[in-house]
């Protein structure tokens, strides 16, 4: 359950309160800072040394040029480290060259570390600076002298990717780097466009707008507040160009998580951080693929997924008890919409306390024996489970807690928040004795409840309070009346130390709110002595690691983690949903573009709350979003406590439209799991934006309204009331509606009209391509068994082309997702057409696992065909086939194209054609061909 600090919905004492706390730490920005003239502070840094290390990189030293104090005292002596990490990836590194900064751990994040800082350095050192460029393979490494700045550039073809030289202009000023305050830009091309930086919710698109605020610190804000941080940190971007009529994609990361704001004027990118150090990486391309493919080598590759999370989830806060969470599953069987996993938020629980079963209205034998129902038929079951671990002698959990000595401490005393169970200590999860105790309590609760899953939210940290509190007397606290969510411990604000009144203000909260504000207060302290003001956006993908390591221990089987906090990294442990989203046409249209960017940020596996979390959607608004939903990589309906019942069998309609686009992700599994592979070997988003296939089609760069399910299966959804037509814009060549195939756009790059009749959404199969698919069921365990169709496309009436494609399969349930142990089975699919001839083969690796299954293509559908509907030579496998003999049938069938339905014409000039009967086994290699009659 996550309905907590929207700052839509404070109440007013809330609010008050919060103006107080606004005034009392003024300063760093105003909400119109992103647009002003930037200040310049200081004159920057002079280069006065520069030698080759042994390690293959270059270490140098930077000297202040001229001191202030403008947010503190300026690090006199840097460190500056530089090393082509890999052909792709160039790292740049500045540090205090006298003594060690706050970094990312790298226990966390495994990588390379830079030298150590020298605790003696003579800071009149001076040598002739003969390293002029560092250069790699791809990029080149260029930099000035005094003032001291740095370019990246593009070996290929010259082009400068990064420069923090102002040169003389007024876009931005020299580099800054003091204790608590660190500031650098680069200049930009004025058409390049950039992408990532969140997570925010961006109501321009998926394109960086210019102007708008980016701040990354992660915070427990409702997503329906625009252009303000939210649960995740990911100070990366991806930057698109064209040379000439040449696309070039190229990745930076800026590896710090202090609180940052992040300054887009259009022409430049300025970053103000609040502590840490410039570790920049920059990752080369040249196409979108090869950027997230060398992020993800670089943050790890996204976890590989079970199989039945690609199914539909259903979830609720409110199922107050087991009854209505049994008579949801059974209202979706009577429905006929596909189900696979069903959620309890906190309902489950004794108290609002993790890792407890409420004895009432979950009592365990009966919860045992649903389990046990479902899970005979493969449905599964996810819980939620908070990080704040409730204040009670009586609490076994805690108990132990405060035995192993596991929490964050302020003052030498577990820090005392408030949340759903009232008084709550957080666990420090940079500390080993936290992820071992964490480790067990899963345990525990897995031999009192075989859940298959785990809900890790609330884990930015979020906090109902602020400050230091106390628990108070003579009171309860919670009262159990009114929202749960209204702090009732007595609290002070703490201001004392710098860490929590820092000298410059980020946008905090889109309000300039202190960075202490509802969360851990940034004094508190982590193991070791780490202070929560550096560690903070780091705490979600702390427990999502501790939270792995805990599920894989248990059986051995795939984890599957849905965690709300993110960071750089996360999508390796980890997927993710959207937060606290709104029933709006303005929050389903949002919805795309940040689900879009967390497959740039290594997180594919992502969704929003299907039909909106808060208020009551319309019935109109649930049949849309379940037609954009059913498409999401992770598919889930969730609804808030005090909304209505929004099941998708709620409604006649919605039904209708659920079991339609449902339906087609249960054929399209295959396709989707194997989708999740790519993902997992080489960080290719499950969805992607449109200029990740078409990265030289420039209409695309800034589409946000539709999107592409691996490379080139394209939604196309109605996000306007009222509307049952949807104008959808189609990169140049052939596209063929998976639902009704004979029906054909042939775009030179345009606009067209689709028809969309309320339980309609438009999805279209690019040419070029072969897509697997099955015949889909109620459930993916029952899907995953049956026929599998080929879908091969051609270019429409094309007298030659070649089409690929791929199918991965494995045993779902094994912790690796990888061909060599003998449970997977990969294809990969082969069509040509060539002066009437159609050949359609496949190549199998590792086949024994999908002929174990009893896997088999039954039927091959070929789209596109020119010539004739007459269709000869069959033969398969090198043998010649007739029909008749063999129960195989062969069909061909005319194709509309749209352009000749607009026109009034009917004269099509391709074919769909469709062999059935098949029996083809999946684990073997295949061949088959055939011959197209001649055009008359």
């Amino acid at each position: 359950m996550s309905f907590t600090i929207s700052l839509l919905s404070l109440t007013l004492s809330s609010f008050c309160l919060l103006l107080v706390l606004i005034s009392c730490f003024s300063g760093g920005y105003s909400s119109s800072s992103s647009s002003a003239a930037p200040t310049r502070i200081g004159k920057g840094y002079r280069l006065i040394s520069i030698e080759e290390t042994s390690d293959g990189g270059f270490l140098g030293h930077l000297q202040v040029n001229q001191k202030n104090n403008f947010y503190g005292p300026d690090i006199p002596l840097l460190q500056l480290y530089v090393k082509h990490e890999s052909e792709n990836r160039l790292r740049v590194h500045i540090t205090d060259a006298e003594k060690q900064r706050w970094e990312v751990p790298y226990n966390l994040l495994p990588r390379d570390q830079p030298p150590k800082p020298k605790q003696a350095i003579g800071r009149s050192r001076k040598k002739p600076i003969s390293v002029l460029e560092i250069a790699g393979s791809e990029l080149i490494f260029l930099h000035t002298v005094d003032p001291f700045s740095f370019a990246v550039t593009r070996r290929s073809n010259g082009q400068t990717l990064f420069n923090s030289s102002s040169g003389g202009g007024d876009s931005f000023g020299e580099m800054v780097f003091k204790d608590q305050y660190l500031e650098i830009s680069t200049q930009l091309p004025q058409d390049a466009s950039l992408y990532g930086l969140g997570e925010n919710t961006q109501p321009h698109g998926i394109k960086l707008y210019r102007n708008d605020p980016y701040t990354l610190y992660t915070t427990d804000v409702s997503a329906i507040n625009l252009n303000t941080d939210l649960y995740g940190s990911h100070p990366v971007y991806m930057e698109l160009r064209n040379v000439g009529d040449k696309p070039y994609a190229h990745a930076v990361l800026l590896l710090n998580s202090n609180g940052m704001d992040v300054f887009y004027r259009g022409n430049s990118l300025t970053y103000k951080l609040i502590g840490g150090v410039f570790d920049f990486y920059f990752f080369v391309g040249p196409t979108p693929l090869d950027v997230v493919d060398q992020y993800t080598s670089f943050i790890g590759r996204p976890a590989p997924m079970p199989y039945w999370s690609l199914g539909f989830h259903q979830c609720r806060w409110g199922y107050h008890n087991l009854s209505v969470v049994e008579d949801v599953v059974e209202n979706y069987k009577k429905a006929k919409i596909p189900l696979d996993v069903i959620w309890n938020d906190d309902d489950h629980m004794d108290g609002h306390k993790d890792f407890t079963l409420n004895p009432i209205n979950y009592p365990r034998p009966k919860l045992l024996a649903f389990l046990e129902k479902i899970h005979s038929i493969g449905m599964k079951y996810i819980v939620l489970i908070d990080p704040g671990i409730g204040v009670n002698s009586s609490y076994g959990a805690y108990q132990r807690a405060i035995a192993n000595d596991v929490f964050i401490k302020y003052e030498g005393e577990p820090y005392l928040a408030q949340v759903w169970p009232g008084a709550v200590n957080f666990p420090d999860f940079l500390n080993p004795k936290t992820v071992a105790w964490w480790g067990d309590e899963i345990q525990r609760f897995h031999e009192l409840v075989p859940v298959d899953g785990l809900w890790i939210d609330m884990n930015e940290a979020s906090n109902f309070c602020s400050g230091k509190c106390t628990i108070p007397e003579g009171k309860q606290c919670p009262s159990g009346t009114g929202p749960g969510w209204e702090c009732c411990l007595d609290c002070k604000n703490i201001t004392k130390t710098r860490w929590d009144d820092p000298p410059y203000k980020i946008n905090a909260s889109g309000l300039q709110v202190p960075i202490g504000f509802k969360t851990i207060a940034t004094s508190a302290v982590h193991y070791n002595g780490v202070l929560e003001y550096d560690a903070h956006s780091l705490y979600g993908f702390s427990q999502a690691i501790a939270t792995h390591k805990a599920l894989q221990g248990l059986e051995g089987k795939r984890p599957f983690i849905l965690s709300r906090s993110t960071y750089v990294g996360s999508g390796k442990y980890a997927a993710h949903w959207t937060g606290d989203n709104k029933g709006t046409w303005e929050d389903l249209k949002y919805s795309i573009s940040t689900v879009l960017n967390f497959g740039i940020f290594g997180v594919p596996m992502v969704g929003a709350d299907i039909c909106g979390f808060y208020p009551a959607p319309t019935e109109e608004l649930c049949n849309r979003w379940i037609e954009v939903g059913a498409f999401y990589p992770f598919s889930r309906d969730h609804a808030n406590y005090y909304s209505p019942r929004q099941e998708l069998y709620q409604w006649e309609s919605v039904t209708k439209s659920a079991q339609n686009a449902l339906g087609m992700r249960y054929k399209l599994l295959p396709y989707l799991y194997t989708l999740t592979y790519f993902a997992h070997i080489s960080g290719a988003p499950i969805a992607r934006p449109l200029f990740f296939s078409f990265p030289a089609f420039k209409e695309c760069h800034g589409l946000s309204t539709q999107f592409l399910l691996g490379s080139s299966l394209m939604v196309s959804p109605v996000l306007e009331q009222g509307e049952t037509k949807v104008k959808a814009l189609f990169p140049p060549g052939s596209w063929y509606n998976v639902f009704d195939m004979t029906q054909t756009v042939v775009s030179k790059g345009q606009y067209f009209t689709l028809d969309a009749p309320l339980h309609v959404v438009n999805v279209h199969l690019y040419q070029n391509t072969i897509l697997p698919m099955q015949q889909g069921g109620m459930i993916s365990k029952e899907a995953r068994m049956t026929p599998f169709t080929l879908i091969v496309s051609f270019p429409a009436g094309a007298s030659k082309g070649e089409a690929k494609g791929s199918l991965y399969l494995d045993n779902d349930e094994l912790p690796e997702m990888k061909l060599g142990n003998g449970y997977s089975t990969y294809a990969e699919l082969y069509a040509t057409l060539d002066q009437g001839i159609v050949k359609v083969w496949s190549e199998v690796e590792e086949g024994k696992f999908a002929l174990d299954k009893g896997w088999i293509i039954e039927k091959v559908t070929v789209l596109g065909v020119g010539g004739s509907e007459k269709i000869s030579a069959l033969e398969i496998n090198g043998s010649s086939v007739a029909p008749d003999a063999c129960n195989i049938e062969l069909s061909s069938m005319k194709q509309k194209h749209l352009r000749d339905l607009e026109d009034g014409q009917e004269n099509s000039k391709s074919l769909m054609v469709n062999i059935t009967g098949l029996k083809l086994p999946v684990g073997e290699n295949f061949s088959m061909s055939w011959k197209m009659g001649l055009q008359g």
